[in-house]
């Protein structure tokens, strides 16, 4: 009977525990339910928001029609240019310039010579566009120990007009307004510095339509010697058709530029380098009441080869005077690409960026490019002896990529009636000088 007893007694645990397994059975079939459930909510709400983020992503539009809404891009052109909804832009631009070389000066001359060098360009800024067909500009250059705002504008474009306000350079010259990114030679021709070309602050407008750009305006001085009592007016008007593959260009400039009482004026030039300090050909001051300069360019590029040349007269109204002395500079050049594919840019009446074909990094060589240079500058009229200077240049130009450049250039320098004698009173002799650049910006 015991036996029979504790046999009843296990039958009735195994019953239990069977009970309880299947009980534990169910309940882990409804857990694996409800996760199965929970992992279908989750891919659910995560593929809703990805499909969302990619929709705002994208252009939407909303539901009456309005414009469509953007998220910024990001696009890289040197550097990183930001463009966000409703027209604005932002872009960090900069550039470095580095040069060095030699000069040699007849040593009767009591001119210092030799080794010379200088950061001649260091400058950081911003620009971009805003909306309404604004844009802006700021610029700041850090060469020399000095801070010196260079563009610092606003301009406003409405179809083929542009109306700019602020400091930037006034219209003179297609060697002034090309940039120094994108000049043929470590410095401009001679009369745009001798002749004091340089930015001011003013208003502009100019229209360009087609091959015809015209442009004008009216300046005070430079932000570093602000008066508000000088005042000068610009105009340039550039003709600048494409036949077939040649680009040509043809223009003329017109200045004036009126003097507050007691004003002098002094034109001269430095060697062909910027590092040193000697000008060859210098007036002195001038006692001035205002200054009439004309100006004429040509230009045409055609594949490797291009050429250039100006000429700028410059007259200059002196108190009393019985002759206004006129100056004139000048000069012509011609340069030609090495490399295969590559050409001279040019945009808005005036050279721009050369893009080398292959440039270094996927697999080419860059662009190479040689150019020639007859400089003039006569500063002798109306009974003032600044001197003559005949410049005759030799550069060579290699772009590893778009935004480096290394530049090489000698010049030899003849001058008459020059600033400084030499032994005996001999105011001709030459001056030969040796100049390199490295070259970045973006």
């Amino acid at each position: 009977m015991a036996q029979t007893a504790n046999q009843a007694s296990v039958a009735e645990e195994l019953a239990e525990m069977r009970a309880q397994m299947a009980a534990m059975a169910e309940r882990i079939n409804a857990l694996e339910g409800e996760l199965a459930e929970a992992d279908a909510k989750a891919d659910f709400a995560m593929a809703a928001a990805t499909d969302a983020a990619t929709a705002e992503a994208e252009e939407l539009v909303n539901g009456d029609g309005a414009a469509d809404k953007k998220q910024p891009a990001i696009a890289f052109k040197g550097a990183p240019e930001i463009k966000g909804e409703g027209g604005w832009s932002f872009k960090p631009r900069g550039r470095l310039q580095y040069d060095a070389g030699f000069t040699s000066v007849p040593s009767s001359t009591g001119r210092s010579d030799g080794f010379g060098s200088e950061a001649r360009r260091a400058r950081l800024g911003v620009s971009g566009d805003m909306p309404g067909g604004f844009g802006y500009k700021f610029e700041v250059d850090f060469a020399g120990n000095d801070v010196a705002v260079t563009d610092a504008l606003i301009s406003y474009e409405a179809g083929d007009a542009e109306i700019t306000v602020g400091q930037f350079n006034n219209f003179q010259s297609l060697e002034e307004l090309t940039s120094s990114l994108h000049t043929s030679f470590i410095e401009r021709a001679a009369f745009t510095d001798a002749f004091g070309f340089e930015r001011r602050v003013g208003a502009s407008a100019q229209f360009g339509s087609g091959d015809v750009l015209v442009q004008a305006g009216v300046f005070t001085d430079n932000m570093e010697d602000l008066s508000n009592k000088n005042w000068s007016a610009d105009g340039r008007v550039v003709f600048m058709p494409k036949v077939g593959d040649t680009q040509l260009h043809l223009g003329g400039s017109v200045h004036y530029s009126d003097l507050e009482s007691g004003s002098t004026v002094r034109y001269r030039q430095r060697p062909l380098v910027h590092f040193t300090g000697d000008r060859f050909v210098n007036t002195g001051g001038l006692a001035a009441t205002s200054e009439f300069g004309l100006g004429l360019e040509a230009a045409a590029i055609a594949g490797p080869l291009h050429f250039a040349a100006e000429g700028f007269w410059q007259e200059v109204s002196r108190p009393g005077a019985l002759t206004d002395p006129t100056f004139f500079g000048g000069y012509a050049e011609v340069g030609y690409f090495l490399t295969s594919g590559d050409t001279r840019g040019y945009k808005g009446g005036k050279f721009d960026r050369t893009k080398p074909a292959n440039p270094v990094g996927e697999g080419g060589a860059g662009s190479v490019q040689v150019n020639a240079r007859y400089d003039y500058l006569d500063l002798n009229d109306g009974g003032i002896l600044g001197g003559k200077q005949n410049g005759f240049f030799l550069s060579l130009v290699w772009k590893p990529t778009d935004y480096t450049m290394l530049l090489a250039n000698y010049g030899r320098l003849n001058y008459d009636d020059a600033a400084f004698p030499a032994a005996g009173g001999d105011t001709s002799y030459g001056v030969d000088v040796v100049g390199v650049r490295a070259q970045v910006d973006f």
